[in-house]
């Protein structure tokens, strides 16, 4: 129903970088902020991969591998570009964006999120929430003060308490999981999960095999129950790695991949 796409993705299969931004601010440009998160985090991440010496930004964890340290890295970076942008601009004040990014080295998955942009994993029929939504409504969920029904008809649904470019510093959700095969995972933004419940989700990625299939039909949905926001859905599909010919085949051919597939 909106006419202003504030999505914005970068699937960039030659590092195995998903990354989904939704942008906030209306006339403050959220699709200018959401186009700078992506951008920002697919660019360090690539430096990273090439120089293992780029600048990191913040403070490492050690209880982190460097994948994972290296995306954090990233999400800080994105968030103080576009904090500076909406500093240095006056009509793009306010403006900021939820990120969800996973970052794979093999089969090890590192995960970063800000925001209610969130990521989902089905393995063996089991559908379970990666991430924790940065909002309003969530927080008082955790806290007891609203029912998980309550939260999904309150009007204060779209309210951020965590954002990239809100303030000059931001926390950043970052976990890390082994993927095996068979596993489904999910990267979307509320445009999705406001309008497609969660079981009628999973449903979908396992009725619908091929990663592209299953994401356009979760794009479907949300616009046939309404579409009333902006829809960005990435499916990543762990398969099987090929073996002999077709394995030396596939480390002499250049990856190519299209968004939604793995």
């Amino acid at each position: 129903m909106r006419k202003n796409n504030e999505d914005a993705f970068r699937v960039d299969p030659e590092i195995d970088l998903y990354v989904l931004s939704d942008g906030m601010g209306g006339q403050a440009h959220g699709e200018v902020a959401s186009a700078l998160a992506v951008d920002t985090v697919t660019c360090h991440c690539r430096e990273a991969k090439n120089d293992p010496d780029v600048t990191l930004y913040g403070d490492g964890r050690p209880d982190l591998c460097e994948h994972s340290n290296r995306l954090l890295s990233a999400v800080r970076l994105a968030n103080r570009r576009i904090f500076e942008a909406a500093t240095q601009n006056e009509a793009q004040e306010g403006m900021g964006a939820t990120i969800v990014a996973a970052w794979f080295d093999d089969r090890r998955m590192s995960l970063a999120h800000v925001g209610d942009s969130r990521a989902y994993l089905l393995r063996a029929g089991s559908f379970e929430q990666l991430t924790a939504d940065h909002s309003l409504v969530a927080e008082h969920v955790r806290r007891g003060t609203m029912t998980p029904q309550e939260a999904e008809a309150s009007q204060l649904q779209n309210v951020l308490v965590r954002a990239l470019g809100t303030q000059d510093q931001v926390d950043v959700d970052i976990d890390e999981q082994i993927l095996i095969e068979g596993d489904a995972l999910l990267l979307c933004s509320d445009g999705l999960t406001h309008m497609v419940t969660d079981p009628e989700i999973a449903s979908t990625l396992s009725t619908y095999e091929p990663a592209q299939a299953a994401a356009d039909r979760l794009i479907e949905l949300a616009n046939e129950y309404g579409g009333e926001d902006n829809v960005t859905v990435i499916v990543i599909r762990i398969v099987a790695e090929p073996t002999g010919l077709m394995a030396r085949l596939r480390r002499q051919s250049k990856p190519t991949g299209r968004p939604g597939g793995k």
